[in-house]
């Protein structure tokens, strides 16, 4: 599963599908109750309440079965041959991700204050374990995939800041927006990585897929070909956060003309006209307040 269209695109798809779904639950809850909003680590659904922690835990096993038993991953001699250390690497993030499930599912039972600060702990560990193995790969990926995981690095990096913020402003809405917009990247990014890489129209002019070591890899015939690849990958990079953040305002507008309050919006001009009348207001009461001051010192003299 590792180095393959597959491996990529369904981590993705459930990352993009996590983020969407925590987009749409923080903003309807900001709209609805904004004085108690809070940012949940997961959220419960009506009939099923864990549904949400069990499908990641079901995704999980079944991509970390997948890493670990889809071929024959040892030596005769019970080592791990070279070419298979990033599947272990890989279903070591899917066991953080499992603890992180079944540690909330348990968690979520006990009543405690600290236990949606504690869920959003676990889910940072779970996040910093994915950001430690993506940085100590142990394939070289020195050319385009190497470029692609950078930028994962980097998603997963916000995705972990975020979330240990939330533990110490767990009111702040623009933080649990940020992260869930973050999730929807990164797991959009994966589904793009899985798709450019690996299906051979899109593969960038100079670069072509080879056989290396039990895993198809994209190689460049020269530098020039791959500076432009990489350079390629940096625009599509750019692209996809200026698509991502106009779905992301969009999305809040559409669900604010659903769930928002019926309040009357007044503009910027308005605004100030107000804030200037208030002032001429506030100038003409100091003139008469200075004037009467005036008027009883002429008296006394």
């Amino acid at each position: 599963m590792a180095g393959s269209l597959i491996g990529h695109f369904f981590p993705g798809l459930v990352f993009f599908l996590i983020g969407l779904w925590h987009l749409f639950n923080h903003i309807k809850l900001h709209l609805q109750t904004p004085k108690s909003f809070t940012i949940y680590p997961w959220f419960p659904i009506s009939k099923i309440k864990h549904l949400e922690l069990f499908l990641i835990m079901i995704g999980c096993s079944s991509h970390m079965s997948a890493e670990l038993f889809r071929h024959h991953r040892f030596d005769p001699d019970g080592t791990i041959p070279g070419p298979y250390l990033r599947n272990f690497e890989h279903a070591s993030i899917d066991m953080s991700f499992i603890l992180y499930t079944s540690s909330a599912t348990a968690v979520d039972f006990v009543a405690c204050r600290a236990k949606h600060g504690l869920t959003q702990l676990l889910a940072a560990v779970a996040l910093g374990q994915q950001l430690l193995m993506f940085r100590l790969h142990s394939a070289h990926h020195d050319g385009l995939e190497g470029q692609y995981h950078l930028f994962v690095q980097l998603l997963t990096f916000v995705a972990l800041t975020t979330t240990l913020m939330a533990i110490g402003f767990p009111k702040s809405f623009i933080l649990g927006f940020s992260r869930s917009v973050c999730i929807i990247f990164l797991g959009v990014w994966l589904m793009g990585t899985g798709i450019m890489l690996w299906t051979p129209g899109f593969i960038p002019k100079g670069c072509s897929l080879f056989w290396d070591e039990g895993h198809l890899e994209v190689r460049c015939r020269d530098e020039a070909a791959l500076r432009r690849a990489k350079g390629l990958i940096n625009i599509e990079f750019s692209w996809y956060f200026i698509a991502i953040m106009i779905f992301s305002v969009c999305f809040y507008l559409f669900l604010f003309g659903i769930y928002g309050e019926k309040v009357e919006s007044s503009s910027w001009g308005k605004k100030e006209e107000k804030e200037d009348e208030q002032h001429n207001d506030d100038d003409d009461d100091d003139d008469y307040l200075g004037f009467v001051e005036m008027k009883k010192e002429n008296e006394c003299i």
